[in-house]
């Protein structure tokens, strides 16, 4: 990338922030002695469990609907798929900015986030097993409904993500590698198109869930790879059909993409309670159970984590107190 086009990159995300910073303060991070002392590394975390809905998403609805609503006065509303964080960032913009939102999700969500979702003031539809049959039934509805669709990986999206990555390189300085959640890729992107952007050199690392290895698959071969199931504890990683536009960027930016399984997750949502007393949901502690899995490769460096999201449901989070008891 030349010069003239990062400096493009950096202006339009500098404007790009400006838009979030309109509803929102940026997000913390920082250096947790425990964490550091546990990994052998000088951690520092990024807490986008702090924003308006306790996750980074957030900054993407705000951009996306700012957008929409300035480019089309007359619009009716917008729908999208979600397992949850997402459809809380348009639920939230939506009503920051005067538009309506209905956000579809699979069977079996987790009813917090559900609850979530409607107390922001979206309507509520449930339908399908998984996120992808919630995703092929919300463009069919968007059609009958005259409802804008918005997609698990767009522009505006990522632009908006990508704010958060501005703003951790800023507070953290440069670090060698920086551990990321994989879900449908606007949060690794974001890095990615930051880090570039930069001119830094810093490794980033995707991780995903060995029962959602979409990501992995595709980053070993070099293209896109579904799968027919993701079953994770990890709801927001949970991804079986990969964005083509997400892969083709962490392909050529990523460092690699990692595994974790679930029972190392869990150990990891509980080291972020003992360690910080921060509530991490499960996609959010997949970059620190990468961090544990690779310690010995990143001992004595600087190291960051995207804690990116703090949505985890009572259920859940009591079999995490139960795994740190056994």
């Amino acid at each position: 990338m030349d010069d003239g086009m990062l400096n493009a990159t950096i202006i339009e995300l500098e404007a790009t922030r400006e838009i979030v910073y309109r509803h929102m303060r940026p997000t913390p991070a920082f250096t947790w002695p425990l964490l550091s002392q546990r990994t052998g590394c000088n951690v520092w975390v990024k807490h986008e469990n702090h924003t308006p809905v306790g996750a980074f998403k957030v900054r993407g609805g705000l951009v996306y609907l700012s957008g929409l609503k300035a480019t089309q006065p007359d619009l009716k509303g917008v729908i999208s798929a979600t397992r949850g964080n997402h459809g809380q960032s348009l639920a939230y913009a939506a009503g920051k900015l005067g538009l309506t939102a209905v956000i579809v999700v699979p069977e079996g969500n987790s009813p917090d986030k559900n609850e979530a979702i409607k107390a922001l003031g979206a309507e509520l539809i449930i339908h399908g097993a998984d996120f992808q049959e919630a995703l092929e039934f919300t463009q069919h509805l968007a059609e009958e409904r005259d409802l804008f669709m918005i997609g698990p990986f767009e522009k505006p999206l990522l632009r908006g993500v990508a704010t958060y990555a501005l703003e951790f390189f800023e507070q953290a300085g440069n670090l060698d590698a920086v551990y990321v959640p994989i879900g449908m890729g606007s949060g690794i992107c974001g890095l990615i198109t930051v880090r570039d952007a930069l001119g830094l050199k810093t490794e980033i690392i995707g991780v995903v869930a060995e029962g959602a290895p979409a990501y992995a698959l595709s980053f070993e071969k070099g293209e896109v790879v579904s799968t027919n199931t993701a079953d994770t504890i990890a709801d927001g990683v949970a991804c079986r059909v990969p964005s083509p536009e997400a892969f083709e960027i962490i392909k050529n930016g990523a460092a690699r993409v990692i595994r974790v399984s679930d029972d190392e997750i869990m150990g990891a949502m509980g080291i972020y309670f003992t360690d910080t007393h921060n509530l991490a949901e499960g996609a959010a502690a997949t970059p620190l159970a990468g961090l544990m899995k690779e310690k010995d490769l990143q001992a004595g460096r600087k190291v960051g984590l995207i804690l990116s999201g703090g949505n985890a449901d009572r259920d859940t989070f009591t079999r995490v107190m139960e795994h740190l008891g056994a």
